[in-house]
């Protein structure tokens, strides 16, 4: 009996032991989160003091500079007024001060005409002709104080209070950004980024999403619009990226804070068309096919088989050309260089009317036609009765086709399970360019 109460003292003490080294791991884990945060609100502080400093200081400077260059302007229109109400003056004067000279001249003659003690009646007679043709009764007019300028400055009292009220009322510190990144997902060459709105009573009325390398320092935008979620390409493989999303609030000009950056990578190499096909030029990455103007119209598969099931498989129409029902979107088993469309047995397509064939059979369902803009994903999940793709059971694969608002889901049977599968398109006629991720 005594042994029997040891040995359960002995197993509870293990249990206590046990429940006591996870409890410390949880309360390490909890205190590393703290740490976490605690280490985001220093340095988000910190980060947020030096762009105030950076901010105002260069806002300072460029006040100076706005006043400086207002004082200037002032004072040269200050010249300008004085320079042209002067001129006038001058010339006043100086007619003014060749008649004093000549009066002074005529005084001078008269006076030794009158006083000479020889007067000559010829020299009186030239005088008195002399002081006619000066005309002395005929003066300069000069105007008077109230016709000339008399320069001030006037300057609005209320701009002192305008500029300190609105000084006083500028920026504004946000502990919280009002959108975050919610999820990064990888994608072939590229990741998806969705993100939400973290203040239910912001409305947002855009957003802009910038991404950078984190071996870089300097953000890009990659994408400005409504939309919450969009596929950043030419992401290189494992290579680490960092992303950032604000918004807009509805009738604003400025832009929300910045959401907490968040880092991410794809695994996945990009889809690439295959090289050579008469009727298609390719980008430089090979991930955009523009139907060109070649006579032949044949389909043109990927390079290899890279779609796998579970992920997502976008073609972009980024042009298009003259529709025809023989047009063809999707994926395959295998590439058919002889077949000239994707409507064929063991292939699932849309046409560009929209309408969906699996083995070469149109369903009753249909899509809308596609356009410039439009985007055609395909989703796939296994739901045979085996475990996977290499699984030799029953080989069934449920797929969802969507376009503008629309999507058809179906069961492809398949009669052999297969690793991966091509993609395709073709057009009979040219002018069509699809990019796909």
């Amino acid at each position: 009996m005594e042994i029997e109460v040891k040995t359960e003292l002995l197993q509870e003490a293990k249990e206590s032991i046990e429940a006591a080294k996870n409890y410390k791991d949880e309360l390490e884990q909890r205190l590393q989160g703290l740490n976490q945060a605690r280490k985001q609100i220093i340095g988000s502080a910190v980060q947020t003091r030096d762009i105030l400093k950076h901010h105002f200081n260069e806002l300072k400077v460029k006040l100076t500079k706005l006043l400086d260059e207002r004082l200037v302007l002032m004072l040269q229109e200050v010249d300008k007024v004085e320079q042209e109400s002067i001129k006038p003056l001058d010339d006043c004067q100086k007619l003014i001060e060749h008649g004093v000279s000549v009066a002074d001249e005529l005084l001078r003659e008269g006076e030794v005409a009158v006083l000479s003690e020889t007067a000559e009646e010829e020299k009186l007679k030239n005088f008195t002709k002399k002081a006619l043709q000066i005309q002395l009764d005929s003066l300069p007019e000069v105007p008077s104080l109230a016709e000339v300028p008399c320069l001030s400055a006037q300057l609005e009292e209320s701009l002192l209070g305008f500029v300190k009220d609105r000084i006083f009322s500028h920026g504004a510190i946000a502990s919280h950004p009002p959108v975050q990144i919610d999820e990064l997902t990888e994608r072939p060459g590229g990741i998806l980024v969705r993100w939400c709105k973290d203040d239910d009573d912001f409305v947002a009325q855009e957003y802009r999403l910038q991404f950078c390398k984190n071996t870089a320092s300097q953000f890009d935008d990659v994408y400005v619009g409504p939309d919450t979620e969009f596929v950043v390409l030419h992401i290189d493989p494992n290579v680490s990226y960092t992303f950032r999303v604000c918004a807009r609030g509805e009738g604003r000009m400025e832009w929300s804070p910045w959401s907490i950056p968040q880092s991410g990578y794809t695994t996945l190499t990009a889809h690439e068309w295959i090289t050579g096909c008469e009727g298609f030029s390719l980008s430089s990455r090979r991930d955009m096919a523009l139907r060109n103007d070649s006579p032949s119209s044949g389909v043109l598969y990927s390079k290899e088989p890279t779609y796998t099931s579970g992920l997502t498989l976008t073609f972009r129409l980024e042009a298009t050309g003259q529709p025809d029902k023989r047009d063809s979107i999707g994926v395959c088993v295998e590439p058919q260089n002889e077949c000239d469309s994707l409507q064929r047995d063991k292939a699932v397509c849309i046409s560009s009317n929209g309408a969906v064939f699996v083995n070469g059979k149109e369903m009753t369902n249909q899509l809308p036609c596609v356009s410039t803009g439009s985007s055609v994903t395909f989703d796939m999940e296994v739901v045979s009765l085996g475990s996977g793709f290499n699984d030799m059971a029953s080989f069934k694969l449920r797929v969802i086709i969507s376009s503008g608002n629309r999507e058809v889901v179906f069961d492809w049977m398949l009669d052999q399970p297969c690793a991966a599968l091509y993609f395709g398109c073709s057009f009979v006629y040219p002018g069509w360019k699809v990019l796909v991720f």
